[in-house]
């Protein structure tokens, strides 16, 4: 309201400038008139586009996850929020790069790290790190997320999956999609750091592409009881 004064106070002031003035002089009431305008701008708050939970709407940004628990786990990218992460992560989904990766931190009650090819967390692709995009969007439960290591601009491939809101983590992580189908798959990852029998992904992709789940391998065959087994002395 303040402002408003003021801007109404140089109106009135100018209403009482002399006939006389040059045409030169008279733009010089614009710039208030434009600072204005620009501080109104800034005032009006930054709007963030919802979570698309209809899986069959945009696929194109749609992370899906076959585990080798047999689940499947879909994820709502946002570009709108981080283009960069998104870029590539649906670049290293198509690359084959998750393929076969563990789930090799899993903290119950905090969340699951995955994206690491070695499994100790320290690995990472072979492309450069990007540069944070920290928005204020929560870590709600089933957020997903872009792990890092203590320089801000140190992703690469590695991310993780709230099970819990965790609001500490906001602004410090790039939040680039949300789990919008199967989060009780994410809840049943084994836990440990690292597990002694870890969940994997065993093919992740994007739905656009309309890749089939992958086919488990079936268990290998019992070994053939011969007759000489049959006919084995017995102790």
């Amino acid at each position: 309201m303040f402002k408003r004064l003021i801007a109404a106070g140089a109106l009135a002031s100018m209403a009482f400038v002399p006939l006389s003035v040059s045409a030169q002089d008279a733009p010089e009431a614009a710039p208030a008139e434009t600072t204005e305008q620009a501080e109104a701008a800034e005032a009006v708050p930054e709007v963030f586009l919802p979570i698309n939970y209809d899986v069959t709407e945009d696929p194109e940004n749609i992370l899906v996850l076959d585990l080798s628990t047999g689940e499947r786990v879909m994820i709502r990218l946002m570009p709108q929020w981080t283009p960069n992460h998104v870029e590539r992560v649906k670049t290293l989904a198509r690359q084959g790069f998750y393929d076969g990766v563990i789930f090799h931190r899993v903290i119950d009650g905090f969340m699951a790290q995955t994206g690491d090819p070695t499994g100790t967390g320290q690995g990472g692709s072979e492309l450069p790190d990007l540069e944070e995009e920290f928005n204020r969007m929560p870590h709600l439960r089933g957020t997903v997320s872009m792990a890092r290591a203590q320089t801000e601009d140190s992703a690469n491939s590695q991310f993780f999956i709230t099970f819990y809101p965790r609001f500490s983590l906001d602004r410090r992580y790039t939040n680039f999609g949300r789990v919008i189908s199967g989060m009780d798959a994410v809840d049943k990852i084994a836990r440990g750091e690292p597990p002694a029998n870890p969940t994997r992904i065993l093919q992740a992709s994007i739905a656009a592409d309309n890749k089939a789940p992958p086919v488990a391998a079936p268990p290998a065959p019992a070994a053939a009881i011969t007759a000489d087994m049959l006919s084995a002395p017995q102790n």
